[in-house]
């Protein structure tokens, strides 16, 4: 770009200087007001370029400016308020009502609601209380939280978040590239058009050197690709810095070309189409009451950190069951767990886990399983010395916007893949709930990259959509991976794109989003090319020996400025892009 500037406003204005002084050319080369109205047009598109890009970092201003300056930190039983930047990992941080919380950490004393919706999103307050951990940013809306500092300066997570935004920001997509040599041919080629346009008028049209010199010099101006340099970083950085707004973290530009080539989402099913707050819903025992079965296998599963785990606990603990102690523990992967107890033998697990390990399992509680299955719910056997003593039935409520996310998504063509670890049954009764096309089901947390990569054997682009530790390796092997923000720091870690909120319809916010800015980027190469195509040949003359029309340098470089304001502006029309979940909320 610089090299066409360069020697268009280089020609004119030695021609101007050759002409004062009467060297070689004649006094009527007197046209400076040219040289000086292209200078002001290249800075007219520059100032362009420079405010497109200082509006799309609004998003990273704004997330900067939620960090607090200052800190109370307690050292040695008394409070200092000391520099957000003199905050040390380990250090008791105070934040009381109204105040921003300065850096992650770990509540040690007190709770308190926290408005996390600057970061997550979610307009309603989280509670916070010992042992749960706080987001640098985020505000304390009653009480005040003594916590521990995890995360500071450039650890903490909305540090992360800016850093993303930033690095997504300054990628070159592929599409970007193939411009870059397309501009590699163009300027030779417009080089080459220029001088035989000049050669031309002045030796085979008879044209004066001054008309000849003109042509040349509007050419040059014309066809500088100004608006070609700005038509990928502009459409990127708004697209990119709009997503993080709404909540949907783009790690870089390569995923947003693969999120238009997309054809295949597979969702896990446990934290992403579900809250992830499983509950228990049915017991059936045999040979026991419902309050000791549920004692025996909250007993066993203590030891366990399986959100089904947690949802037999609770249940345990709100009826105030007291738990026995427990040797031997193991964990089955996938399948269930078994430990010791009073000298006996037990296990909880699925049907496959009582199977392996052999248990005897009456009619009765494999009525009962598949009758709850197909309701979707997920079921765990109970036994005790190699006898199936009941089944407790736990339920995953689905999220509110999950079917209506899946039925976007099918709209738009794709294919719906749920790949859980729970039984056919189960899987299937979900499945039907929410509309998903195929059912990959008893898969075990290790062989979910596996099935990932058969679907890309087949031939498919593959989206993945997880939030746990176990799905890291298939987020990293999909094409793109979408974490769930609201899951683990391993999956958010692992994937290409974060969904903040935790809600699936960010997902078709995301697709959409990535085609609106490919599109975009599209018609910003169009219009970049339109204004030199359609212009040079009216700038080298052609019009001229039939209707006397000739384009004068000062009018191309208005037209290059032009192209510039039509290829910024396209870029900046998707700030007003709103997320189907935003839509959802307003309607």
């Amino acid at each position: 770009m610089d090299v066409i500037y360069a020697m268009g406003i280089g020609v004119a204005f030695v021609s101007c200087l050759m002409g004062t002084f009467g060297i070689i050319l004649s006094r009527e080369f007197l046209f400076y007001e040219t040289s000086l109205m292209l200078s002001a047009f290249l800075m007219l598109g520059r100032f362009l370029e420079a405010r497109a890009r200082g509006r799309t970092s609004d998003a990273i201003r704004k997330l900067v400016g939620l960090q607090p300056k200052e800190a109370i930190v307690v050292r040695d039983g008394v409070e200092q308020k000391v520099g957000v930047d003199q905050v040390s990992k380990g250090d008791s941080v105070l934040v009381r009502a109204g105040e921003r919380v300065p850096v992650d950490g770990q509540v040690e004393e007190g709770s308190s609601y926290v408005d996390e919706s600057m970061v997550t999103g979610e307009p309603v307050p989280v509670h916070r209380k010992p042992g749960e951990r706080v987001i640098g940013g985020t505000i304390v809306k009653n009480g005040s939280l003594r916590f521990r500092a995890t995360g500071v300066g450039s650890e903490t997570f909305l540090a992360q978040i800016v850093r993303m935004v930033q690095q997504a920001q300054g990628a070159r997509p592929n599409i970007q590239r193939i411009a870059d040599k397309v501009v590699a041919w163009f300027i030779p080629a417009v080089l080459a058009v220029a001088i035989a346009a000049f050669l031309g008028w002045l030796f085979i049209g008879q044209a004066t050197l001054l008309f000849s010199l003109t042509t040349l010099i509007a050419i040059l101006v014309i066809a500088c690709p100004c608006a070609l340099g700005l038509a990928t970083p502009t459409a990127v950085t708004v697209g990119i810095g709009r997503a993080a707004q709404l909540g949907v973290l783009v790690r870089n530009g390569e995923s947003l070309e693969l999120l238009e080539r997309i054809d295949t989402l597979v969702f896990d099913k446990t934290g992403t189409v579900t809250e992830g707050k499983p509950t228990v819903t049915d017991i059936v025992a045999q040979g026991s009451t419902e309050d000791e079965l549920l004692r025996v296998c909250a007993s066993v599963e203590k030891g366990s950190q399986h959100p089904l785990a947690e949802a037999v606990l609770g249940e345990a603990s709100s009826r105030g069951l007291s738990l026995e102690a427990v040797e031997d523990f193991d964990t089955v992967e996938g399948r269930g767990v078994r430990a010791t107890m009073n000298g006996e033998l037990t296990g909880v697990g699925s049907g496959a886990f009582m199977k392996e390990q052999q248990i005897t399992v009456s009619d009765k509680l494999f009525k009962a399983q598949e009758r709850m299955e197909q309701d979707g719910k997920t079921c765990l056997f109970v036994s005790r010395a190699r006898t199936a003593i009941g089944v407790i039935a736990v339920s995953d409520p689905l999220k509110e916007s999950a079917s209506l996310a899946i039925g976007r998504i099918r709209k738009k063509g794709l294919k719906t893949v749920l790949l859980t670890g729970d039984n056919r049954r189960t899987a299937e009764a979900v499945a039907r709930r929410l509309g998903i096309d195929q059912v990959i089901s008893e898969v075990l947390p290790q062989e979910k990259t596996a099935e990932v990569q058969r679907l890309q054997r087949e031939g498919a682009v593959v989206g993945f959509v997880g939030d746990g530790i176990n799905d890291a390796p298939a987020l990293a092997q999909a094409d793109i991976g979408f974490a769930v923000g609201t899951g683990t720091d391993v999956a958010i870690e692992t994937g290409d794109i974060i969904l903040m909120k935790g809600n699936p319809l960010d997902v078709v916010s995301a697709l959409d989003l990535g085609r609106k800015v490919m599109n975009r980027i599209r018609w910003n190469l169009f219009w970049a090319f339109a204004y030199n195509t359609a212009l040079i040949p009216l700038a080298a003359g052609v019009l001229k020996p039939f209707f006397g029309i000739t384009f004068r340098p000062e009018l191309a470089g208005l037209a290059m400025a032009m192209s510039s304001v039509t290829v910024v502006t396209l870029s900046l029309l998707l700030k007003r892009y709103t997320t189907e979940s935003v839509v959802k909320q307003e309607g």
